[in-house]
């Protein structure tokens, strides 16, 4: 549940209150320049770190980690750091599953999760869902749906996308499933935001178009 916490530097910026971030990169370089000190911050604050890498990504994720200062096979043993693959944690059984990942977020999240962290500064790479345009239209209905958890609960969530493997619609469409945003490397509020109830009813009615086109023009 929310409690009443400090803000969270983050991208030349502070997250506040909303901390679902869409955060937008041209590089791998770029990325950890901006994201390794709020992924060092929390290691120091005491804060749980999950951190979701593309599957060819966890020796380079492991040696930033220590270029930065941070010891990561202890983390890994005191359970502070917990490294997952993307493809095993939203491809399970080869699929993308919208409600068992909304489960799954849910109990990593800080007010459910064991091991007694203040909270969970969560960062996940996006890159799987390049793999099928199913993956695609599922994940941005994902994005907007998991904001009713992440309103209710203290957790900092950085959800990365390379800019050269994402489409420009897809882009738009992400950027409006998230309340913040990071873009030329800097935090901001994201002025393109749309409150999931209405985003849902929109992005659904137009996948049900995009559905029917084909026989509809047969």
């Amino acid at each position: 549940m929310k409690n009443a916490r400090s803000p969270i530097s983050l991208a030349g910026s502070q997250l506040g209150e909303v901390r679902h971030v869409c955060a937008f990169f041209n590089s791998d370089d770029e990325e950890y320049r901006v994201l390794l000190p709020f992924i060092k911050d929390g290691f120091e604050c005491g804060d749980k770190a999950v951190h979701v890498v593309n599957p060819d990504q966890h020796r380079d994720h492991l040696q930033r980690l220590a270029a930065a200062g941070i010891d990561a096979t202890a983390a890994q043993q005191s359970g502070q750091l917990e490294l997952r693959t993307n493809t095993e944690a939203y491809l399970r059984d080869g699929r993308f599953d919208q409600d068992r990942m909304l489960e799954v977020f849910e109990q990593l999240a800080s007010g459910n999760a064991k091991g007694g962290f203040p909270l969970s500064r969560i960062c996940c790479r996006m890159d799987w869902a390049v793999e099928d345009r199913s993956y695609i239209d599922d994940l941005v209905e994902f994005e907007s749906r998991v904001n009713d958890v992440w309103q209710r609960h203290d957790d900092a969530v950085i959800c990365t996308y390379q800019l050269g493997k994402f489409g420009g619609d897809t882009v738009i469409d992400i950027m409006r499933t998230h309340p913040m945003i990071i873009i030329g490397g800097i935090l901001q509020q994201n002025p393109f935001f749309v409150p999931p109830k209405e985003f849902l009813r929109e992005y659904r009615q137009r996948r049900a178009r995009r559905t029917e086109s084909p026989s509809t023009a047969a």
